[in-house]
């Protein structure tokens, strides 16, 4: 998925973690938003934490 995710859709320019500038290899589709990382190592603790917040959620309704 992430080799057809684009940089020029990604809706951050700084990586939420680090403060780095995004690239083209560590973005991730997140409800719907291309979201962007400095690496993919960033990329994945955000799929981590952001799949247990929605597992979270989930069980709450």
């Amino acid at each position: 998925m992430a080799g057809s995710l684009r940089l020029d859709d990604c809706i951050n320019r700084v990586c939420p973690w680090s403060g780095d500038p995004v690239q083209a290899d560590s973005l991730t589709l997140y409800q719907g938003q291309v979201v962007g990382f400095c690496n993919p190592g960033c990329r994945d603790k955000f799929e981590k934490a952001t799949a247990a917040f929605d597992a979270a959620a989930q069980g709450k309704k």
